[in-house]
């Protein structure tokens, strides 16, 4: 399995790089694509470093926030056949609290009905291919951690905490154990590894990558954070985007040479 990072917050080997995250998957004969970053420069890296998007068979979608969507018509008007997989509980509708109001943070408006005959929601566990699995939260309580991170989502009419339903988890099965792709982790990368392993019983998690979601938190949590998915016993764990450099420090002291930092243009090889 290889994992091309085409858009990360960190520019690497000539590449442009956005606040965002895209990931380019080879496994076993396939091409996936995960995330399409903020706008459609992860088709100009892919260009540049010779990854045809034509290839790709089918995408998914992380999470309903534009940082990973708002690339998404750029790749429908490329490659005129792949569906992409997104959870049932996406929609134009997440918003974060701020000093200054409700700000926008989901899907670009009205992209959902223009590419509705591309899009493919999906519920529970779900395979599109032999060996690759999308695994939706199953932790109690998330909203919680919505309610702390000042994420609401517009639902019926309401305001509501935002308890990630539509966030899922890419796990891809190997010969070293199970890889895991999320790409912000906003339920918790801890609680994530958790949740797959439960979801595979007595299936070793080999890997975890993607973006943890700590930029804001204080230190002291991330350490004890550290700690939780340290005593997950991942082996590989490869973090950038919304971690943040200072998070990424505390893991790194932590979880040593466990953790790898994501770039632009890294490739990963499990």
């Amino acid at each position: 399995m290889r994992a091309t990072i085409l858009v990360d917050n960190l520019p690497a080997r000539g590449l442009e790089a956005e606040w965002g995250l895209a990931v380019f998957i080879q496994y076993r004969g396939h091409t996936i694509l995960l995330d399409t970053g903020a706008s459609g420069l992860f088709a100009q890296n892919a260009k540049a470093l010779g990854l045809d998007l034509e290839a790709v068979e089918f995408g998914v979608l992380s999470h309903a926030h534009w940082d990973h969507s708002d690339g998404m018509d750029t790749f429908f008007r490329q490659n005129l056949t792949a569906p992409f997989y997104l959870r049932r509980g996406c929609g134009e509708t997440c918003y974060d609290k701020t000093s200054e109001g409700l700000r926008y943070e989901g899907i670009k408006p009205g992209l959902l009905a223009e590419f509705s005959t591309r899009i493919r929601y999906v519920t529970g566990d779900f395979s599109p291919l032999p060996g690759v699995t999308l695994v939706p939260h199953k932790t109690p309580g998330l909203e919680k951690r919505g309610l702390a991170a000042n994420m609401v989502r517009w639902e019926g009419g309401v305001w509501i905490p935002d308890d990630y339903t539509h966030e899922q988890s890419l796990v891809f099965e190997t010969e070293n154990g199970l890889v895991i792709l999320n790409s912000c982790c906003h339920g918790g990368a801890d609680n994530i590894v958790r949740e797959v392993a439960d979801t595979f019983p007595g299936k070793p998690i080999h890997a975890i990558l993607g973006g943890f979601h700590l930029y804001e938190t204080p230190l002291e949590e991330v350490r004890a954070f550290a700690h939780r998915l340290k005593e997950t016993g991942v082996v590989q764990v490869v973090t950038g985007h919304c971690t943040g450099q200072p998070a990424f420090n505390v893991l790194k002291e932590v979880l040593g040479d466990r953790v790898q930092q994501l770039s632009t243009g890294l490739v990963v090889e499990f």
